[in-house]
């Protein structure tokens, strides 16, 4: 009644359906898994690369620095006029440290009210929109004090010829000033480092 060979190649067509629904569905799956790995991987290179970008370019950069020479003929306070780094963005000085080497050790300062062995002080000296801590604007210019009698040993300041490093550190990134003091200060009441 029944042809036996035409049964056989219905059960062979079923599996071979069967087997390939299965190859169907593993190869969605597999895309699903796919397609999330390249979405997941494209977020993380772009948040990379914003940050990466934010360390080169979200720095200040030092205008001047200027010592206020003391009547012992030592350097007292180290003035920097900063401002932010071409093509960076906000930079808030109160979350910012600046790192100091001295002639007598180093020392991380946090920012504060007035300048000593453990803080800086900021002063505006320009600020368009009267945001300070917080560099907006190209233009806007603060003034980073330190206390170089406070962060010298001997209460004296920075002498005649000796070397000092700043490196002031944003949430971005960092960037180091070596100056040196000017071999003589006598008669001076400031002086360009």
């Amino acid at each position: 009644m029944f042809d036996t060979e035409l049964t056989d190649r219905g059960q062979v067509g079923i599996g071979t359906l069967i087997v390939f629904i299965a190859m169907v569905l593993v190869a969605a799956i597999a895309a699903g898994v796919l397609i999330n790995t390249a979405g997941f991987l494209q977020n993380k290179a772009e948040q990379t690369g914003q940050e990466s970008s934010a360390q080169v370019t979200d720095r200040v950069s030092v205008v001047n620095t200027i010592g206020d020479v003391g009547n012992d003929e030592s350097v007292h306070f180290v003035n920097m006029t900063v401002m932010k780094g071409s093509g960076a963005g906000d930079i808030n000085l109160s979350t910012a440290t600046v790192e100091w080497l001295g002639p007598d050790g180093g020392t991380i300062l946090t920012h504060g009210e007035e300048a000593n062995d453990t803080r800086f002080a900021t002063s505006t000296i320009q600020d368009i929109d009267d945001t300070a801590p917080v560099i907006v604007h190209q233009e806007d210019r603060f003034r980073i004090t330190l206390d170089a009698v406070e962060l010298t040993d001997g209460d004296h300041g920075l002498k005649e010829a000796e070397d000092f490093t700043v490196k002031i550190i944003t949430s971005a990134g960092a960037v180091t000033y070596h100056h040196q003091v000017p071999p003589t200060l006598t008669d001076q009441t400031a002086v360009s480092l």
